[in-house]
Formats: structure tokens, C-alpha cells, sequence
């Protein structure tokens, strides 16, 4: 397994127009992250779960769990994938997971309950730019989580908690790269490393 947190520090919680996804707390940033993370050219990357924490208003904080190996009736585009989104946020949730459509969950977790069922089955990673070169530990990942922030990066609060969960802070760049780019290059060097 391999797996993904994006935190949306502004997505919006509620359904939305889909014809302004950047006016959604840049819910078009989530949804380039989700298809890194998960779509191949003609298929679906097996073993890959994505988690969107959105913080946005009107109704913070909600949690998307995507799971590639039962996801029905997705494609890679940006509306398609944001449908998605607004379907589940329309869901009445509570603290336990509610499939929203094959493959996709939504529930209300803050960060710490979140990173707390997460550490159960993955070894947790911060990326960032000042962390160590991915090359030097991919290697030695099993079931790894790669945690990253939206455009408006991870909020120091946010940050704070996330280091008291990680295994180490990586980066797959010395440069600020776009979330979307920074998913694709780990999935990149786990493919390499043949890190399943």
C-alpha cells in the first residue's frame, strides 16, 4: 500500500459549482493531486489510498478517503474527479467512514484523529523542501504516506502535530514544486524502487 494526505487549507465543505473549482477553496488543486496519486495511462494504480483533508468553510473539519482498488466510475479529469468531491461532501457524516460511491468515503476527523488511525497501517512521511532526498530512503519504505499541503502549503499548527507522527521529513525537490508535481515525482521513485 502507498497513500497520500493533501491538506486543503480552504476547500470548500459543502457541494459547489463545479464550473469554479479554483473559487471552491482550489478544490482544482485537490483534484490534480487525486489523479496523480491515482490514474495510470488506460487504468488505475492498485494498492493507493488518497485522504483530502478539507478545512474550508462552511463546515470544517471533513476527510475523503479514496481507495484505488475499489473505485468505480472515475476518470482523470478535473470535473470528473471534483463531482466526486461535491457528492461526498454532501453526505450527513459523522466520525465513522460513509461510502459516498464505490471506492469513496467521507467522515468528519480532525488532523490528530486522522493521523492516529493513519499511523496504524502506514509509516507516515512529511514532505518538504528541506527534507531528506526521497532516493536515500525509498528503499526502506513499507506501506509509506506521503503528507503534503495544497497551494497554500501546511499551516504551522498542522505542522506542528504532523512531526509528532512521522517517520522522517522528505523532499523530492530542493525547489517549491506544485502538489500535484510533488505526488507524481514519489509515486515516480516508488515505481522505480518497485515500492508497492
Amino acid at each position: 500500500m502507498r497513500g497520500f494526505l493533501i491538506i486543503g487549507n480552504e476547500a470548500f465543505t459543502e457541494p459547489f459549482n463545479l464550473s469554479d473549482l479554483p473559487g471552491a477553496g482550489r478544490i482544482d488543486v485537490l483534484c490534480r493531486c487525486i489523479s496523480q496519486a491515482l490514474f495510470l495511462s488506460h487504468s488505475i494504480r492498485k494498492g493507493v489510498e488518497v485522504y483530502l483533508l478539507l478545512l474550508g468553510e462552511p463546515d470544517p473539519p471533513k476527510v475523503m478517503r479514496i481507495k484505488s482498488d475499489e473505485l468505480r466510475r472515475m476518470s482523470p479529469d478535473e470535473r470528473n474527479v471534483a463531482g466526486h468531491i461535491r457528492k461526498a461532501v454532501g453526505f450527513k457524516i459523522s466520525k465513522d467512514w460513509v461510502e459516498t460511491n464505490s471506492g469513496i468515503f467521507v467522515a468528519r476527523k480532525n488532523l490528530n484523529e486522522l493521523l492516529i488511525e493513519l499511523s496504524k497501517n502506514y509509516e507516515i512521511y512529511y514532505m518538504r523542501e528541506d527534507g531528506k532526498d526521497i532516493r536515500d530512503v525509498v528503499t526502506t519504505m513499507k506501506n509509506p504516506l506521503f503528507i503534503l499541503g495544497d497551494h497554500l502549503g501546511v499551516k504551522k499548527r498542522e505542522e506542528d502535530l504532523i512531526l509528532g507522527f512521522i517517520k522522517s521529513t522528505i523532499s523530492v525537490s530542493k525547489f517549491s514544486l506544485m502538489a500535484e508535481q510533488c505526488i507524481a515525482i514519489a509515486n515516480y521513485e516508488l515505481d522505480r524502487a518497485e515500492i508497492f
